[in-house]
């Protein structure tokens, strides 16, 4: 995020820089995922979103290549290195969810949650206080 409090605009972009997005607005949530899917989709263990509506999410350069990962959802990645960018299903019509891994500065973007959590990787710990949930949030 901007070092400026009143500026929430979040930056990012792919390995090979060709898809670069810009957020013009603070997320809606942030919060961890720990589901199959998301895991495939990311290569991680755990995968790190922030929540925004559309419209306050701006790509610019490459446009993102997109797949339908099951009938319920679209993932958007860069079509040259691969880089995972973002999930969107109708099972949240008003957002966007923006993976974490590709932004400038995470400095403001602190989870919240985890998600999914009955799927978590038994060896795999995270030390935090955070809520815990099956299911989203």
């Amino acid at each position: 995020m901007s070092s400026d409090p009143a500026d929430p605009q979040v930056t990012g972009h792919c390995l090979c820089g060709k898809v670069r997005y810009r957020a013009t607005a603070t997320p809606i949530w942030v919060a961890y995922c720990h589901c199959p899917s998301c895991r495939r989709a990311t290569g991680s263990v755990i995968a790190p979103y922030a929540g925004y509506r559309p419209q306050d999410l701006v790509f610019e350069g490459e446009a993102p290549a997109r797949y339908a990962s099951s009938p319920d959802a679209v993932r958007q990645f860069c079509g040259t290195c691969g880089t995972p960018i973002s999930y969107e299903s109708p099972r949240w019509p008003d957002q966007i969810h923006l993976l974490l891994g590709s932004v400038d500065h995470l400095e403001g973007l602190k989870p919240q949650g985890h998600a999914y959590c009955e799927y978590q990787v038994p060896w795999f710990e995270v030390a935090d206080k955070l809520p815990r949930g099956r299911g989203s949030p």
